[in-house]
């Protein structure tokens, strides 16, 4: 049986496979396991994906069908999920680039025909830096192989997705909600306002389609374990884990640009969000789904404003650690200030933020400290 060989591949660790004697129970529970419906999460073992899969198996027991390329993730952070949930049968794993649709078709919706109940999409590139070096490569990854996701769930009648969007929609608008205007400056932003286009007009064509749009403020903080949390590969380009990697030692300082914006402390203002609260958002989002009809758009924010050095003080006083900094000059497309209006999410979705910043630099703490080189 495929999915067998699929789940003792990646669960061996956690479920011991190699000291179970009664195998008729085995085949019993996975017989059971087999017929079971799933929520497809691309790009799950990433970042917010990991927290997501999460919340939904421990807070909500759902099964969880995981895509991902691996570009960008590890298999050590499937393995941690399945340690804090301690949910092993609540996992199914495949190594898939979404680009491949013939490979996607085959290995996900074809052999899970029937067996999803919605996805969860969060497979992108999402350097905004990058994304200005590398246009095309950002508009055939983000948009290209969004739209071939729709089309094989159109082909199988999968009606549900929640789209890992973000504030950079609204281009350079201190505060936004909705209603804002749509005015991405970056080609990261243009994959995301495009996807989002394409959904909405996906929706006005099938009345069954529930096109859940999630506009991401600015993620930060990791699971309270730390077990998990944010690693990239590179250089990191966004604020909390540049601090991570200075507390570990690998950076030696961090780089402020700019300190002349009209702030409390001349540094940049940003809606920073819990990780964990984020995740929660995708559940809540999947619980008022039946509510909700075409396509929809959230703001996932606090509405509260963090400037960088407030960042950095937030986290010495987490750690213990002193943060070096030095200032730079002004990023080009940097901009004094970006908040959400979350309104619309804490109204219709009965979802808002509930940890602090300060919370956030507490477990990011923690990761830092029982992972200082990452995940291995």
């Amino acid at each position: 049986m495929y999915p067998l060989l699929c789940w003792d591949k990646h669960l061996a660790a956690t479920a011991d496979l190699h000291h179970i004697t009664n195998w008729t129970k085995v085949e019993e529970r996975l017989n059971h396991w087999a017929k079971q419906k799933f929520v497809l999460v691309t790009g799950g073992l990433g970042y917010i994906g990991s927290h997501t899969i999460t919340e939904l198996v421990k807070g909500e027991n759902e099964n969880v069908l995981i895509l991902d390329n691996m570009d960008n993730s590890k298999i050590t952070s499937m393995n941690r999920v399945k340690y804090i949930t301690q949910k092993p049968m609540n996992f199914a794993f495949h190594q898939v680039d979404i680009k491949n649709s013939s490979e996607f078709e085959r290995v996900i919706f074809q052999q899970y025909n029937g067996r999803i109940k919605s996805v969860i999409h969060f497979a992108a590139l999402k350097a905004v830096g990058e994304s200005v070096a590398k246009p095309l490569e950002y508009y055939n990854n983000n948009v290209g192989s969004t739209i071939k996701m729709l089309m094989l769930m159109r082909k199988y009648g999968v009606n549900t997705l929640v789209f890992s969007s973000s504030a950079t929609v609204y281009g350079d608008n201190p505060l936004s909600d909705e209603h804002s205007e749509i005015q991405p400056t970056n080609p990261y932003g243009q994959t995301k306002a495009m996807v989002e286009q394409i959904m909405k007009d996906y929706a006005a064509s099938n009345p069954e389609a529930k096109m859940i749009a999630l506009r991401y403020f600015n993620p930060i903080g990791a699971h309270e374990s730390g077990l998990i949390g944010e690693d990239p590969n590179d250089i990191p380009n966004n604020l909390m884990p540049y601090i991570q990697k200075v507390a570990s030692g690998h950076l030696p300082h961090l780089r402020v640009f700019g300190n002349d914006y009209e702030t409390p402390d001349g540094t940049g203002v940003r809606d920073y969000i819990h990780v964990t609260d984020l995740a929660k958002g995708h559940i809540a989002a999947l619980k008022k789904k039946d509510k909700l009809q075409g396509f929809e758009a959230f703001n996932l924010g606090t509405g509260q404003g963090t400037t960088v050095l407030q960042m950095k003080d937030a986290f010495e006083k987490a750690s213990g650690v002193k943060i070096k900094f030095e200032i730079n000059p002004r990023r080009p497309g940097d901009v004094r200030q970006t908040l959400a209006i979350p309104n619309k999410a804490n109204l219709v979705l009965n979802w808002k933020t509930e940890l602090t910043v300060e919370e956030a630099c507490r477990d990011s703490w923690k990761w830092v400290k029982l992972n200082p080189n990452g995940f291995q």
